[in-house]
C-alpha cells in the first residue's frame, strides 16, 4: 500500500470511529466492518477496498461531497468554482475542511474571492492561478519527486500556474520555467539540464502548440501536454494546439483538455505517487 493510501486509510478510520453515529444504517454497516477487521475476520486491504465507495455527504440540496475520493484516488475532492455561487462555494468549503487538511477551489475570480474571504478569513488566494485554498501553516511537500512545469509564453501562465499551484497543494515540490516557447528555442535549450533532471514534465502551450513535442524529444520522463486557448483566430480557441499535441511525433506525450492545468497536475501527481 502506498504512503498516500496508508495515510488516507489511517485518517479515515480515526474519523470514522470518532465521528460516526452508529444509529445510522450506514454507520452500523461501518461499525460491523470495523469489528470484523478488529476480530481478524476481514483483512485491512479488503476493508480498504470496501471503503473506497462507502460514503458521501449532502450539502443543502445542491451538492453531494465525496469524502472518500482521497481513499480511492489519492486526491481529495476539489471545488470547481466557476458557475457556482459564493454561498454554494462557502458551504462546500465548510464541509470539506472537516475532513481534509487542504481544501481548494479552482476558477475563482477576484470578485468572488473577496466574498468568500469575508466568510472564511483564513482563505488564501493565488490570483494568477485563480485558485483559493485553506492551507495549514508551514505546508510543505510531503511526497517524493518534483513536478517540473514549462510554459511556451507569458499568456499561458494562468493555466500553467493553475497546474503548479494544484501540484503544490497536493503535496508535491515544483520547478517552474516560463516563457520558453519555440519562437525563441534557445531559451529552452539553455535549460536542457532542468529537462534532463525532471521526474515528470507539464508543458503548457497555445498558438500552434509545438513546445511539448520539442520537450519530449529531449526528456527521459513522461510529458503531460496542456493546450491553452491562447492564439489567433485559426487556433480555434485551443483546438489547433490540442490537435498538434495529439499528433505529436515524439513518444511519451500525454495530452489533457484545453486549459486544463488542474487535470495535468493531478495526472502528474498520480505518475509521481505510483512511481
Amino acid at each position: 500500500m502506498s504512503l498516500r493510501r496508508q495515510f488516507a486509510y489511517r485518517s479515515f478510520f480515526f474519523f470514522a470511529v470518532s465521528q460516526s453515529d452508529f444509529s445510522d444504517p450506514r454507520s452500523a454497516a461501518l461499525r460491523h466492518l470495523l469489528d470484523a477487521v478488529a476480530l481478524g475476520e476481514v483483512s485491512p486491504e479488503t476493508a480498504f477496498d470496501k471503503l473506497k465507495h462507502f460514503d458521501y455527504e449532502p450539502v443543502a440540496d445542491f451538492a453531494k461531497v465525496d469524502h472518500h475520493r482521497a481513499l480511492r484516488t489519492g486526491f481529495p475532492e476539489v471545488i470547481w468554482g466557476q458557475d457556482k455561487t459564493p454561498e454554494q462555494i462557502v458551504q462546500i468549503f465548510q464541509v470539506l475542511r472537516q475532513h481534509n487538511p487542504v481544501v481548494m477551489a479552482t476558477r475563482i475570480d477576484p470578485s468572488v474571492y473577496a466574498q468568500l474571504r469575508y466568510r472564511i478569513p483564513e482563505l488564501q488566494y493565488y490570483e494568477l492561478a485563480r485558485i483559493c485554498a485553506i492551507v495549514p501553516p508551514n505546508w510543505q511537500p510531503c511526497y517524493p519527486g518534483t513536478v517540473t512545469l514549462l510554459s511556451a509564453g507569458t499568456a499561458d501562465l494562468p493555466v500553467a500556474e493553475e497546474a503548479a499551484v494544484t501540484a503544490e497543494l497536493s503535496g508535491f515540490a515544483t520547478k517552474r520555467l516560463w516563457d520558453v516557447g519555440v519562437a525563441g528555442i534557445h531559451r529552452l535549450l539553455n535549460n536542457r539540464q532542468l529537462i534532463a533532471d525532471a521526474d515528470v514534465l507539464i508543458v503548457v502551450a497555445g498558438m500552434e502548440g509545438a513546445l511539448p513535442s520539442v520537450v519530449a524529444g529531449l526528456a527521459g520522463c513522461p510529458v503531460i501536454a496542456v493546450p491553452t486557448s491562447i492564439g489567433y483566430g485559426a487556433s480555434f480557441g485551443g483546438l489547433a494546439p490540442l490537435l498538434t499535441m495529439l499528433n505529436s511525433c515524439a513518444a511519451g506525450v500525454g495530452v489533457v483538455n484545453i486549459d486544463n492545468g488542474f487535470g495535468a497536475a493531478v495526472l502528474a501527481g498520480q505518475i509521481q505517487g505510483k512511481a
